[in-house]
């Protein structure tokens, strides 16, 4: 489903230039809308986001426009933004059958759209909406933040299909770029974006039996690394002393993937992309050294999620790293002698289909195991079991450096909860006082209804209490990562069924759906 054409605003509505209205060419219009949209966020504030619009607004503009147009300064965007924030209320307060029209038109394109016969079943696809066009936000500082993302055409798209099937219909007046029956691939659709040249997919949707088998084979993959992991560790062990540079080098990138969980990482153009970092990719301006054996990280990993961590290591690792940063620069590889090809192949030299990203599934599935045997709680209510859980789920994504912002409105939410619980205070204080009054004058009845009243009080001010905690543990941590890429979810559904907690207290929908293949794992399962 390709985004709708570009509907132009209102006449009453225009770019004002040095004070003046200005008539657009739709095309036009339409770039200057999608800065619009973004005016209160903090990329409009950003002069490397205004630069890369402005210049690429300009190659959309006709001659007299850009004869015109000549300073960001004098833009004035602001009619722009009242439409759209009139369209947002607009949208907020629609009739109860309107609404229920807009829901009925998603299902319908859901229908049209969302589904493909694969090998005779009917499956939900992921992502059927072509996304529309836009300005490209990036991670962190990219350079490229601001560019326009074009509009994708059915000419920019190939279409995978079986071989004598009838391929979808492309929009009236438009042909695709190419139909063809490859069944070496599970993508349905592609086409090449303009901003980084990345080739974009339509997949079938994450519950889809496709993907279920492909997760089954990556957790067993990752689960039969138990079985070689001693030998592997004692192999890269030894290599740590190795003569050769080469070799040492390679031994004490895999002790950073596999003790650290660090992604294995790979060369990027710094200039074309945010400079993000992997162990592979290190610069000698990513660490530090603190004696006698230490080594503090600080680098931008991946989605620009900024990784600082000081670690106590082995003293041959330290030695190494030492000997890496002799004779370099700070700009300079720390491992400028090892490939990730080349890791990868000596990887599978010791256990079969092994690659450098298996550890970190392993350390996550074999960290969240251990951390959920270690719970020992007498006779725990269903908050604490999911307390603990969280906790264990932490663990990992703290090993994982899966941080977040603190959401917005977070104190907003404790300062509801500590209020709440203030009032129940103050309510279980006048019972008590209810209660010594009823005791003195031996009202058995009324004694008996007041400590039931005290008991419920207290239940909820325990639950409150555990949410709190819950919501302050995790302010900063994203538990949803981990959960859907990198713990095997077989653990957690027969931790669930083994402690009587009901997964979905500790798994969203999409994980449930996700995961269906795990669903039905013995309580016993162990990973």
């Amino acid at each position: 489903m390709l985004a709708p054409e570009y509907k132009p605003f209102p006449s009453h509505v225009k770019l004002i230039y040095d004070g003046s209205k200005v008539d657009l060419t739709p095309e036009t219009e339409e770039v200057a809308s999608f800065y619009a949209t973004m005016i209160t966020t903090d990329y409009s504030a950003n002069p490397v986001f205004v630069k890369n619009f402005f210049n690429d607004w300009r190659t959309f503009m006709t001659h007299e426009e850009k004869k015109l147009i000549k300073s960001f300064k004098k833009c004035d965007f602001s009619l722009m933004v009242k439409y759209f924030e009139e369209q947002r209320e607009l949208k907020k307060n629609l009739t109860k059958e309107e609404k229920e029209a807009s829901k009925k038109l998603k299902e319908r394109e859901i229908e049209l759209h969302g589904y493909a016969i694969v090998d005779g079943y009917k499956e939900r696809i992921g992502n059927f909406k072509i996304e529309p066009p836009g300005l490209f936000r990036g991670r962190g500082d990219h350079p490229k933040m601001g560019l326009v993302k074009r509009r994708v055409l059915a000419k920019d798209i190939t279409i995978n299909i079986g071989p004598g099937e009838t391929p979808p219909q492309p929009p009236p007046g438009q042909q695709w770029k190419q139909v063809i029956h490859n069944d070496k691939v599970t993508w349905l659709a592609q086409w090449t974006e303009n901003i980084q040249q990345n080739v974009k997919y339509v997949m079938l949707n994450a519950n889809s039996r496709m993907k279920g088998e492909n997760d089954l084979k990556k957790y067993d993959k990752a689960r039969e690394l138990k079985g070689y992991i001693d030998t592997i560790r004692k192999s890269y062990e030894i290599d740590l002393k190795d003569k050769k540079m080469e070799v040492r080098q390679r031994a004490t990138a895999l002790y950073f993937i596999d003790r650290l969980a660090l992604r294995v990482g790979n060369e990027k153009n710094v200039e074309e992309e945010a400079d993000t970092v992997g162990c592979c990719s290190l610069r000698l301006e990513h660490i530090d050294l603190i004696d006698p054996n230490q080594i503090k990280f600080d680098f931008l990993g991946k989605d620009s999620i900024r990784y600082v961590n000081t670690v106590s290591v082995p003293e041959q690792i330290y030695k190494n790293v030492k000997i890496f940063m002799k004779q370099k620069e700070k700009s300079d590889a720390l491992f400028d002698r090892l490939t990730v090809p080349a890791l990868n192949k000596h990887l599978q030299e010791l256990m079969p289909g092994l690659t450098a990203k298996v550890f970190r599934t392993y350390n996550a599935s074999f960290t969240l195991q251990e951390e959920l045997d270690k719970i020992n709680l007498k006779n725990p209510s269903l908050q604490e079991k999911v307390l603990a859980y969280n906790r264990a789920n932490r663990a990992v994504a703290i090993l994982c450096n899966h941080q977040r912002a603190v959401p917005k409105g977070f104190e907003v939410q404790m300062e509801k909860i500590r209020s709440k619980i203030k009032v129940w205070k103050a309510e279980r204080k006048e019972l008590e006082k209810e209660l010594e009054e009823a005791k003195t004058l031996n009202k058995e009845n009324v004694v008996t209804k007041i400590q039931k009243k005290i008991g419920l009080i207290k239940e909820r001010i325990r639950k409150k209490k555990i949410e709190m905690t819950n919501k302050n543990e995790n302010k900063t941590v994203a538990l949803g990562t981990s959960k859907i890429n990198y713990m095997d979810p077989r653990i957690t559904f027969a931790w669930c069924k083994k402690n009587e907690v009901q997964v979905e207290k500790v798994y969203s929908k999409t994980n449930r759906e996700k995961f269906l293949w795990a669903a039905c794992v013995d309580s016993n399962f162990r990973w």
